[in-house]
């Protein structure tokens, strides 16, 4: 979007508009489970709030919220605190896979042996992992 087609303007201290209303409200992306309970949580305050009537002010912000929630657990699958070997375990019987449905990261046999115990996951298929399985690179390191 282009800054100068804004109503008003941009506003020169966004920056620090964003910081103020951050520090009473946590918006942000959600990126873990953690940031996913925070914001289920407004999302359930501003339900609260809201009475019906149309136009309501906190409306526009119930809905960005609730929107960040429903994107998050449509593309995410909760991870277990666990080993990484665990973890991705986990993730491939959660989305029905097979280890040679992961060739394009590593060969069945790498994945074999990082299931087995024998080898640990390298930084790069880590993160190839992070990518495919759309988390964060820390369940798998």
């Amino acid at each position: 979007m282009n800054a100068d087609r804004l109503p008003g303007g941009f506003p020169p201290d966004i920056a620090q508009t964003w910081a103020a209303l951050q520090a009473q409200l946590p918006i942000r992306p959600i990126r873990n489970e953690q940031d996913y309970e925070i914001m289920v949580r407004l999302a359930n305050s501003l339900s609260d709030q809201l009475t019906g009537n149309e136009g309501e002010p906190l409306s526009d912000l119930f809905a960005i919220v609730s929107e960040l929630v429903r994107t998050w657990e449509v593309h995410n699958v909760t991870i277990p605190k666990a080993e990484p070997r665990e973890v991705l375990r986990h993730l491939l019987e959660t989305h029905g896979l097979k280890q040679k449905d992961l060739i394009g990261i590593a060969s069945p046999t790498v994945v074999s042996d990082i299931l087995a115990g024998r080898r640990a996951i390298s930084k790069k298929v880590a993160k190839a992992l992070a990518v495919r399985f759309q988390t964060d690179v820390s369940a798998f390191l």
